[in-house]
């Protein structure tokens, strides 16, 4: 580690194949917490490569316990995390949108890192019981529409970076690794990110790997749409740049988006966009983002069919249904 880490230091950047073999190491424990806070910090003052990201990803794919979900031809709606605004689970909110739509999730999710509570805190929170059997997830993704698939558990390699994460309290190349290691692998992927540059990035692997993906970017740093300012969109078939008011929509402010202070204060917005009693804001930017994840699986819908499609799944109780029946099978 020492040899990489001078390496790294010189502005080096690693190999494919180097980068697979440092992350299986990491993952089984041949090095301390030192060590690889160090190696995650060089990702911190510079982007990673391309090479780089695929090499991790190689290694952990390679690691994790594996999930076949092709029968239901799910689509992961994720964002990496990382962006410091705290905003209230607003992609897992879409899954469930979705699902009461009569679409199939398959959700890749984890504890917060960076933000009060991430999609497994917020499902934990109402009871939810994660697992990898295969039978219960398959029951769920049937029946309710939405499968999660708890990231430690099925990741077990991370174990070991977890604690070095949860003690950074900043934002690592693992954020940007979550979205492309799904056990599940679906062929649909809506994925918000952080920055521009990873914008980029994730063009190239998406590109590389074969997925129908919409990406997402608002440009005052949200790792989704926030309607807060304009987004980029770049999908497999067109690259945007759109505003709030053309998505049909008054601009809202940073605050209007917060996740509060405490899981208590994030589940209770969580329960409040599905009962439909929340906010108009809160509302507007889960239907804004479910509707770029039909419109991943519609490209045919325009973005006002989706939207109608978003707003019918809230206002019916299909959403609110889709997580009560998940929630029954989790528990």
């Amino acid at each position: 580690m020492k040899q990489i880490l001078n390496n790294l230091f010189n502005y080096e950047s690693l190999s494919r194949a180097d980068a697979t073999e440092i992350l299986t190491k990491i993952a089984a424990g041949e090095y301390n917490n030192e060590q690889i806070a160090s190696f995650i910090t060089v990702y911190l003052m510079r982007p990673i490569t391309l090479e780089e990201l695929m090499g991790f990803r190689e290694a952990l794919l390679k690691l994790a316990l594996k999930i076949d979900l092709n029968e239901f031809n799910p689509i992961d709606i994720v964002g990496t995390g990382g962006d410091g605004k705290n905003t209230f689970n607003i992609s897992t909110l879409s899954c469930f949108v979705l699902a009461g739509a009569g679409y199939k999730v398959a959700k890749h999710g984890n504890y917060g890192a960076t933000s009060v509570s991430g999609a497994s805190n917020v499902l934990e929170y109402y009871g939810a019981k994660f697992t990898t059997d295969e039978t219960v997830i398959k029951r769920a993704i049937d029946q309710s529409g939405v499968a999660f698939l708890h990231a430690p558990l099925f990741n077990p390699a991370m174990k070991n970076v977890a604690p070095v994460r949860k003690a950074l309290q900043v934002r690592t190349f693992f954020n940007v690794l979550g979205p492309l290691i799904s056990p599940a692998q679906p062929k649909h992927q809506l994925l918000g990110v952080y920055s521009l540059t990873m914008l980029r990035l994730y063009t190239y692997i998406n590109q590389h790997i074969g997925t129908n993906y919409t990406l997402v970017h608002s440009l005052d740093g949200y790792d989704e749409v926030s309607l807060t300012a304009n987004s980029k969109i770049i999908s497999n078939n067109r690259e945007i740049v759109i505003s709030p008011e053309e998505m049909g929509y008054n601009r809202l402010e940073h605050e209007q988006l917060s996740g509060g202070n405490s899981i208590d204060d994030a589940a209770s917005i969580f329960k409040n966009v599905l009962e439909n009693k929340a906010t108009e804001a809160q509302t507007a930017v889960v239907i804004a983002n479910s509707a770029l994840a039909i419109q991943t699986l519609c490209p045919d819908y325009s973005l006002d069919e989706c939207k109608g499609i978003a707003i019918e799944s809230i206002e019916s109780g299909g959403a609110k249904d889709a997580f009560e029946k998940f929630l029954e099978i989790y528990k």
